[in-house]
Protein backbone atom coordinates (compact mmCIF):
# COMPACT_ATOMS: atom_id res chain seq x y z
CA UNK A 1 0.00 0.00 0.00
CA UNK A 2 1.41 3.48 -0.97
CA UNK A 3 1.66 5.93 1.80
CA UNK A 4 -0.68 8.75 2.29
CA UNK A 5 0.26 12.16 2.13
CA UNK A 6 -3.18 13.90 3.12
CA UNK A 7 -2.95 16.19 5.57
CA UNK A 8 -6.13 15.75 7.80
CA UNK A 9 -5.53 11.81 7.95
CA UNK A 10 -2.16 12.38 9.22
CA UNK A 11 -3.42 15.02 11.68
CA UNK A 12 -6.07 11.79 13.27
CA UNK A 13 -3.22 9.30 12.80
CA UNK A 14 -1.42 12.09 15.28
CA UNK A 15 -4.32 11.68 17.81
CA UNK A 16 -4.40 8.34 17.66
CA UNK A 17 -1.09 7.94 18.54
CA UNK A 18 -1.14 10.50 21.14
CA UNK A 19 -4.15 8.92 22.86
CA UNK A 20 -2.80 5.68 22.51
CA UNK A 21 0.94 6.74 23.57
CA UNK A 22 2.95 5.25 20.11
CA UNK A 23 4.71 6.43 17.77
CA UNK A 24 3.01 7.74 14.64
CA UNK A 25 4.57 5.35 12.30
CA UNK A 26 2.31 2.45 14.66
CA UNK A 27 -0.95 4.69 14.74
CA UNK A 28 -0.47 5.19 10.88
CA UNK A 29 -0.01 1.27 10.13
CA UNK A 30 -2.86 0.51 12.28
CA UNK A 31 -5.23 2.35 10.43
CA UNK A 32 -3.95 1.48 7.07
CA UNK A 33 -4.32 -2.46 8.49
CA UNK A 34 -8.04 -1.45 8.70
CA UNK A 35 -7.90 0.66 5.27
CA UNK A 36 -7.07 -2.60 3.59
CA UNK A 37 -9.15 -5.01 5.63
CA UNK A 38 -12.35 -2.69 4.60
CA UNK A 39 -11.11 -1.89 0.63
CA UNK A 40 -11.57 1.83 1.04
CA UNK A 41 -10.49 3.69 -2.01
CA UNK A 42 -11.09 7.34 -1.28
CA UNK A 43 -9.41 9.31 1.04
CA UNK A 44 -13.08 10.39 2.79
CA UNK A 45 -13.30 6.53 3.57
CA UNK A 46 -10.46 6.19 4.87
CA UNK A 47 -10.43 9.58 7.06
CA UNK A 48 -13.88 8.23 8.56
CA UNK A 49 -12.05 4.49 9.42
CA UNK A 50 -8.96 6.69 11.12
CA UNK A 51 -11.73 8.74 13.02
CA UNK A 52 -14.01 5.47 14.19
CA UNK A 53 -10.09 4.20 15.30
CA UNK A 54 -9.62 7.23 17.26
CA UNK A 55 -13.04 7.52 18.82
CA UNK A 56 -12.45 3.67 19.81
CA UNK A 57 -9.08 4.73 21.46
CA UNK A 58 -10.51 7.94 23.57
CA UNK A 59 -13.47 5.44 24.58
CA UNK A 60 -10.78 3.05 25.84
CA UNK A 61 -8.83 5.86 27.41
CA UNK A 62 -12.43 7.30 29.45
CA UNK A 63 -12.92 3.81 30.37
CA UNK A 64 -9.62 3.00 31.92
CA UNK A 65 -8.51 0.28 29.67
CA UNK A 66 -6.22 2.41 27.67
CA UNK A 67 -2.54 1.50 27.37
CA UNK A 68 -2.04 4.03 30.34
CA UNK A 69 -3.21 1.72 32.54
CA UNK A 70 -1.81 -0.98 30.87
CA UNK A 71 1.77 0.66 31.52
CA UNK A 72 0.84 1.52 35.11
CA UNK A 73 0.29 -2.27 36.06
CA UNK A 74 3.81 -2.98 34.18
CA UNK A 75 5.46 -0.66 36.01
CA UNK A 76 3.99 -1.73 39.33
CA UNK A 77 6.27 -3.60 41.43
CA UNK A 78 5.13 -6.47 43.95
CA UNK A 79 6.02 -6.31 47.80
CA UNK A 80 9.10 -8.14 47.32
CA UNK A 81 10.90 -6.53 44.77
CA UNK A 82 10.45 -2.71 46.81
CA UNK A 83 14.28 -2.15 47.45
CA UNK A 84 15.92 -4.63 44.79
CA UNK A 85 18.87 -2.79 43.01
CA UNK A 86 21.08 -4.19 40.47
CA UNK A 87 24.52 -3.41 40.42
CA UNK A 88 27.34 -3.33 37.98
Amino acid sequence: MYPISDREFLKICANIASTMSISLASAKKKVEIEISKKGSKTIEEKRKIANNILLTCQKSNIDGSGSGKLFDELMASLESDDNFLVED
